[in-house]
């Protein structure tokens, strides 16, 4: 009983693991060559292959080895670090300014910037 709940776990992990890698790896590929050179965050064909070989660990190796977890450790830092530079550089859906109508230039983060009048 134990053993099938774990099992059943690792199972989910696996799944949800690989649906990670998947978004990550479709997303990178949907963006912009020229977002990456302009975010400073290396190049598209770079991150495809990063991604593209991480989901491929992910379907070939068990969560328990050691190779999914650097893919993982790749798809997080995609996720956290390149995804959003690359989103607001492209200026992608809600990228940067999400919720808020559209400011005027010299708008920051807590309202105009007037210059200091």
């Amino acid at each position: 009983m134990l053993m099938q709940g774990f099992s059943s776990l690792m199972w989910l992990l696996q799944v949800a693991l690989t649906v990670f890698s998947a978004f990550a790896f479709i997303d990178s590929l949907t963006r912009r060559e020229d977002a990456y050179r302009a975010a400073d965050k290396k190049t598209k064909p770079f991150w495809a292959i990063i991604l593209g070989l991480a989901l491929l660990v992910d379907l070939l190796f068990g969560i328990l080895s050691f190779l999914p977890i650097i893919g993982l450790v790749a798809t997080i830092v995609y996720m956290v670090d390149v995804r959003p530079a690359v989103r607001q550089v492209a200026g992608g859906r809600g990228g940067g300014g999400r919720g808020r109508g559209s400011g005027s230039s010299s708008d920051g983060p807590y309202g105009p910037y007037n210059g200091g009048r």
